[in-house]
């Protein structure tokens, strides 16, 4: 391993904060009882929701795909163990709307009997594209809490070039300790799945971060590394929030992600190490992402610890195997205290990006104290780790000019909370940000709903409009063609209906002489028949030469 001491950044802002770590990763993970049945919600990613492709009354086995991707950004779900789909519909879900969404719920049959799988013993044996695609079918996304697709990272594109790959152990929000003990027991499965990752990235430089109140964790990493040359552990100060992919970035390499951009823009990808530890699995085991390391802590649970967590597992059963009381909680969160949500229905399920489920009891919740006015201290601006002005960002967003509020890169917000942690108005400040942020994206899609039904309006008008102008120029064509020229050289048009009758008794004429029909039924006439005959001859003889005449 490369010891030689790399020069850090100082990000700006911050916190330090009493991180409330040793109360959860004294004891070993150790893996959740397992549930009688298990509720999986279609979306546990960002991107669109995935879609059934099981149906209610099927046999579903472990590992088996229940739920494919919808389009690019998107990500399959899979059956944690073997059990019988008992319904396809709505469900309380962990989300901060506290609303219901599409889920699978299965029954467990208890016997966890796996679908035929295999992996790869040497990864380097397959190429970029098929790792990714073995990620992206093993339903692996970023398990930091953002859970974004991670086959999608771990594609530069055409024009992309990869120089540093970053695995983020910071873990810098209080409470949280599950990527802590990841690191500590299972060191070899994060290195060997940065190995996979660089292969895919092509990557020249690894670079694992971990915050320096770490120290157990940092040495088990350091000897999961070994001698290699192209890793680097590196110890980054305990500082809120550290683990910010842009701070942690600036930190390690001293580059700037440029506002709304990417890592990817200057070169470097970064990926949370449970993800590296979860892409191990999938591509050396075959094992598609089911479970993940789950922190229970706070003072609402007698025994704090990490479990190993079957997705669709109920918070409330899980609380129940820590011996937690919900009658006694006064608040649930999943998460951390600064970025996480509360928790509205404790019926709702572990997903892919529950990271922690931290539970107050009663009689430590603060009663929330109302917000006064803004007294302009400037103390959310001092501590913002990404140069924001946040009193401008909350007084254009709660006036609603969102054209104003983007001025001032509300995007480039992270959403850390250290400006809300500070106020002393105790103004809700990254509330007022998340509202603005769901309501311009939602101008946004209306505005692309607008401009596809604008779009639709005026193709069909073009298309109207060239119908007319092709009807046109067919009767205009008609109507040459029924121009004749005198002798003089004017113009004269002849009637349309006459000159159609016309051409109707010549084509006639002209049928019955190529064909030589001989007229039937003439032998034996009386000289009455035949008079007759003659004066109808006579008359289309009148006829016809004064047609003629008119005509010249």
């Amino acid at each position: 391993m490369n010891m030689t001491s790399r020069k850090l950044w100082d990000f700006p802002g911050g916190l330090h904060l009493d991180d409330h770590k040793s109360i959860s990763n004294t004891l070993a993970v150790k893996p959740a009882e397992f549930p009688c049945q298990l509720v999986l919600p279609l979306s546990q990613h960002i991107g669109n929701t995935a879609i059934p492709c099981v149906q209610v009354g099927e046999h579903v086995l472990k590992g088996q795909r229940i739920a494919r991707c919808d389009g690019y950004v998107s990500a399959p779900v899979h059956a944690p163990t073997s059990g019988t789909v008992t319904a396809i519909d709505e469900q309380p879900v962990p989300h901060p709307s506290g609303l219901s969404a599409a889920c699978i719920t299965i029954d467990v049959d208890g016997k966890d009997e796996w679908i035929e799988h295999a992996g790869c013993d040497d990864c380097t044996a397959l190429d970029a594209s098929e790792l990714r695609n073995k990620i992206r079918e093993a339903g692996i996304v970023g398990l930091g809490g953002a859970g974004f697709p991670s086959y999608i990272k771990l594609n530069p594109g055409a024009s992309g070039h990869v120089d540093t790959l970053i695995l983020n152990g910071a873990e810098c929000e209080p409470y949280i300790t599950c990527d802590d003990m990841l690191m500590r027991e299972r060191a070899d499965e994060i290195i060997n799945g940065m190995r996979i990752m660089q292969h895919a990235l092509q990557a020249t430089d690894c670079i694992i971060g971990i915050e320096d109140n770490k120290v157990e964790a940092f040495a088990t990493l350091r000897n999961a590394i070994g001698d290699a040359q192209d890793i680097q552990l590196v110890r980054i100060p305990t500082r809120y929030p550290a683990g910010g992919e842009k701070q942690l970035i600036y930190t390690l390499t001293g580059k700037q992600v440029p506002s709304h951009g990417l890592p990817l823009d200057v070169g470097i990808v970064c990926h949370n190490v449970g993800t590296a530890a979860a892409i191990y699995r999938a591509i050396v085991h075959g094992e598609p992402l089911l479970s993940r390391i789950v922190t229970l802590t706070g003072s609402g649970i007698p025994q704090p610890r990490n479990l190993e967590v079957l997705f669709g597992t109920s918070i409330k059963e899980l609380l129940a195997q820590v011996h937690a009381d919900t009658d006694t909680l006064g608040k649930l969160i999943m998460g951390g205290p600064m970025m996480g949500f509360e928790v509205s229905h404790m019926d709702a399920p572990v997903i892919k990006t529950t990271n922690c489920l931290l539970a107050q009891h009663q009689r430590d919740v603060e009663k929330p104290q109302a917000a006064i006015p803004c007294i302009r201290c400037g103390d959310c601006a001092t501590v913002c780790p990404a140069l924001l002005l946040p009193q401008q960002l909350y007084w254009y967003a709660q006036s609603r000019e969102f054209d104003r509020v983007q001025d001032y890169h509300l995007f480039d917000c992270i959403e850390c909370g250290c400006c809300s942690y500070v106020c002393p108005s105790q103004i809700p400040l990254v509330q007022y940000y998340r509202f603005a942020k769901t309501e311009i994206w939602q101008q946004e899609r209306d505005k692309q709903k607008s401009d596809a039904a604008r779009q639709r309006h005026e193709s069909r008008l073009e298309r109207l409009e060239r119908e007319k102008q092709e009807k046109k120029e067919r009767h205009a064509r008609k109507a040459a063609a029924l121009k004749k020229k005198d002798d003089t050289g004017n113009d004269k048009t002849v009637d349309p209906k006459k000159a159609a009758i016309m051409a109707a008794l010549e084509r006639v004429q002209n049928k019955k002489q190529q064909a030589h029909i001989e007229p039937k039924n003439i032998d034996h006439l009386t000289e009455a028949q035949q008079q007759e005959i003659d004066e109808a001859d006579a008359r289309r003889a009148a006829a016809h030469k004064q047609d003629q005449e008119s005509s010249s």
